[in-house]
């Protein structure tokens, strides 16, 4: 739940703990090392906190935490930056690449189909023929295979 006066959801005290992604502020997806990012381009705690909606001192933890285990914390960030930069192995690459034509072509159709005057329900069943991969539905919902 967001507090009335700002972005901020309302969190648990500061705490950091690991869910098995890696040490993370407790209460959020926020791992010491996307703080870390930001200590390496030299951001002050209080614009950290703001851009990732969080306290002051739920980003102090996690500069406290990458302090005290600093040896761990940079072989493990080391070893991410590794992994961003040799990029995804060819077959997730060419999935990826795949969904983002799909997602382009759909586009495109709701487009043209906005263009001719398209009503909403008829963009809307574009969208779930897409993500039932091209299975059309008569009137009932009943699936009657791939067009």
């Amino acid at each position: 739940m967001k507090s009335a006066d700002s972005d901020i959801i309302d969190l648990p005290p500061p705490e950091i703990i690991e869910r098995g992604r890696g040490p993370e502020i407790k209460g959020t997806r926020i791992t010491v090392y996307r703080i870390l990012d930001y200590l390496l381009g030299a951001w002050p705690v209080s614009s950290i906190a703001q851009d990732q909606k969080v306290t002051p001192g739920h980003v102090q933890a996690a500069i406290d935490y990458v302090r005290e285990h600093k040896i761990e914390v940079l072989t493990e960030y080391v070893k991410i930056l590794e992994r961003c930069e040799r990029g995804n192995p060819p077959e997730l690459q060419a999935k990826l690449d795949a969904c983002a034509g799909k997602a382009r072509a759909l586009m495109e159709r709701i487009r043209e189909a906005r263009a001719r005057g398209a009503s909403d329900a008829e963009v809307d069943e574009m969208v779930a023929q897409a993500r039932n991969g091209g299975a059309r539905r008569d009137a009932n919902g009943r699936d009657h295979g791939r067009q």
